[in-house]
């Protein structure tokens, strides 16, 4: 079991009245239990807490004047990976996928898998399906995609990032997403935490559905998939932005940490042929 301790701090000014909603908080299941955390707002401001009905995803509403905020996040979590050999691993039909999976098959406003139909088809349509073909798309990306600070912003696309072959994290895991919905893998973006991730920022990788779960993959490698605490899932970054803002604000400062405080350090086998999910 791995033990992590993790925090962030956003602090912004604010320039008319602001709606803010923050997705910062990690996400509570059976693979991935909360032991402690704490959320406060600096000045005090009253907030609205929801969790999404499907994938589980914690929001908080605030409503803020004029004037500065700060909002600090602190957590320990406890990660009992879920392993499987990925040789195991399938595609599953269309036909037999269950129903809360088919609405990460569609195109989505960061990843439009019908306008790389074709490329996908080209590259990975004829290999094996099963795990092993979404581990070669990650591969693909890995090595055809520079990863570049800078190269792309908000609204940079997985078709942009095919076709101008630079990004970070988000537009990584953008592709492969679409690459995978084009070849009827349903595949979802997450938010995330990472342990040793330098600089220190917000991840994003990727989960595709494969035999009964959620499996979780990260073209980038830029950490081990066991590094990562999830925040939450979505069609696209568009569902998962740690901070979305309604008002004129500007951001001055953001700082991240997590620190691995498990008791022993995790002997899990090799993930040579591991399949890792956060359930």
């Amino acid at each position: 079991m791995k033990k992590f301790k993790l925090g962030c701090q956003l602090n912004y000014t604010i320039f008319q009245f602001t709606t803010f909603l923050f997705n910062v908080q990690v996400v509570n299941n059976n693979c991935q239990n909360i032991v402690q955390e704490q959320l406060q707002l600096n000045p005090f401001l009253a907030r609205d807490e929801y969790i999404s009905s499907n994938e589980k995803n914690r929001f908080i509403r605030v409503n803020a004047p004029i004037g500065k905020l700060e909002i600090s996040y602190q957590a320990t979590v406890e990660l009992s990976h879920y392993y499987d050999n990925y040789h195991n691993i399938y595609e599953v039909p269309l036909a037999e996928l269950p129903v809360e999976t088919l609405a990460y098959l569609y195109p989505s406003r960061y990843c439009q898998s019908d306008l790389l139909f074709g490329l996908a088809q080209s590259e990975f349509g004829n290999l094996n399906p099963g795990y092993s073909r979404v581990m070669i798309i990650c591969d693909w990306i890995y090595d055809k995609v520079k990863y570049l600070f800078g190269s792309t912003d908000s609204q940079t696309s997985a078709f942009d990032t095919a076709t101008e072959r630079a990004g970070v994290c988000r537009d990584f895991a953008h592709l492969g997403i679409a690459f995978c919905r084009t070849l009827n893998i349903p595949a979802r973006f997450v938010s995330a935490y990472a342990y040793n991730l330098n600089p220190p920022d917000f991840h994003a990788c990727f989960e595709a559905y494969l035999g009964d779960r959620w499996y979780l993959f990260d073209p980038t490698k830029l950490v081990p998939l066991t590094n990562i605490i999830k925040i939450s899932t979505g069609r696209d970054a568009a569902d998962v932005s740690f901070a979305t803002l309604f008002g004129t604000v500007e951001m001055n400062n953001q700082y991240l940490c997590v620190e691995d405080i498990s008791d022993v350090q995790d002997t899990q086998k090799s993930e040579e042929f591991q399949a890792i999910a956060i359930c």
